[in-house]
């Protein structure tokens, strides 16, 4: 039985090209990037071509207003936006607030900055899943450092307007820095860093088709932070050790496939459809079917629903059996039963299960349409 693979929320697979560009590099273009020899020239070139392709789709071409730290993903580069920042603000205030729909990623780097003696808080976002400015600025202090927003949430897809609270946290206080997870949004919606007020935002390779373990932090270019670790002083010192050359090179071309011409209009387009299909079949199913984050402005790659009265765990193991693969609200953390931190701040019911339907560049409207059907065969088994 052939899979229908519905989790590329959680990660996704490599495509041909990208596995080509990974190829190349390591078997040819094997240098060193900080070697002065010709081979090490070309292993610098390919960063240098990835470099301006990531620039370009989030609407920073040439690094204008600023420049791209390659990273081993979307959690480390969350980790050096939240704590490098923190760390080099420490002495304005130790305080960081972030809405309670984060990323573990985030979460976890702002409790690790509570255990040095900050003080740490949520904001909460609306029953729709999206965040409200003036739950923001409600949060702010005096002595804010940092304040973490994500752009599209991994779970449910919502969008922040992570623009229309930048711009108001800081009229209020200029000097606090803005961190945003944009790691769902790569390759999925439109981004200008430019514009997004952020002073650095987060990218990770493997959610668009790139190999797992590369990443890129956006920094400002006025923007401070200190690094993770120290080392070679790769990177202007703030991510030392040796460039991860095929990874890199990945996630430039990965970022062409998604970004260029018209790919991702049209890509955004059938991924609503996909949506669309997927909510009727729930419909269908004769179950009372909830959309999470339905009220809200979501991305087109994720549909997140809830089944009134039918634990997830069963349910996605069902689909499992019959050739379904998808993920009982997010991937992106180890195995656990305790309830989803996004789940909740959304007040969603722990009596209904959430499954996560995610789609990518491969998925097919025949995929789509035999889920459905597996969909409705398997709700009716409960």
């Amino acid at each position: 039985m052939t899979s229908i693979y519905l989790d590329n929320a959680a990660t996704t697979r490599v495509a041909i090209e990208v596995a080509a560009v990974v190829e190349e590099c390591m078997r040819a273009d094997y240098g060193n990037p900080s070697s002065a020899h010709h081979m090490g020239i070309a292993a610098e070139k390919w960063i240098k071509q990835a470099s301006d392709r990531v620039l370009a789709a989030i609407g920073d071409p040439g690094g204008q207003a600023g420049h791209l730290l390659w990273t081993s993903g979307g959690s480390e580069s969350d980790a050096l936006g939240v704590l490098g920042a923190a760390r080099a603000l420490k002495k304005r205030g130790k305080h960081i607030v972030y809405s309670a729909i984060e990323h573990p990623a985030v979460r976890e780097s702002a409790h690790l900055l509570e255990r040095d003696g900050w003080r740490v808080g949520a904001f909460s976002v609306s029953s729709a899943g999206v965040t409200e400015v003036e739950r923001v600025l409600d949060a702010v202090a005096e002595d804010t450092a940092v304040v973490a927003l994500m752009l599209v949430n991994n779970e449910i897809g919502t969008i922040q307007p992570v623009a229309e609270i930048a711009r108001a946290v800081k009229e209020r206080r200029p000097c606090i820095h803005i961190h945003c997870d944009a790691v769902q949004a790569l390759g999925k919606i439109d981004i200008d860093v430019r514009a997004l007020g952020a002073d650095s935002v987060a990218f990770a390779g493997h959610k668009l088709h790139a190999p797992k373990g590369v990443g890129a932090l956006w920094l400002r270019r006025d923007a401070r932070i200190v690094p993770l670790w120290t080392g070679g002083g790769q990177q202007d010192g703030l991510r030392s050790g040796t460039y991860n050359v095929p990874g890199i090179a990945a996630m430039g071309e990965a970022v062409r496939l998604a970004c260029e011409g018209d790919g991702l209009a049209e890509r955004r387009a059938r991924w609503m459809e996909f949506a669309e299909l997927l909510v009727s079949a729930a419909h269908q199913s004769g179950v009372s079917v909830a959309i999470n984050g339905g009220d809200g402005h979501r991305a087109p790659h994720i549909v997140s629903l809830a089944f009134a009265g039918i634990p997830a765990e069963p349910l996605l193991h069902v689909l499992e059996s019959r050739g379904v693969l998808v993920s009982a609200g997010s991937a992106c953390s180890e195995r656990s039963r305790k309830p989803s931190p996004v789940l909740t701040a959304i007040g969603a019911s722990r009596d209904d299960g959430t499954i996560r339907f995610s789609f990518g560049r491969d998925t097919t409207r025949q995929d789509i349409e035999r889920a459905a059907e597996i969909l409705i065969d398997a709700v009716k088994d409960f």
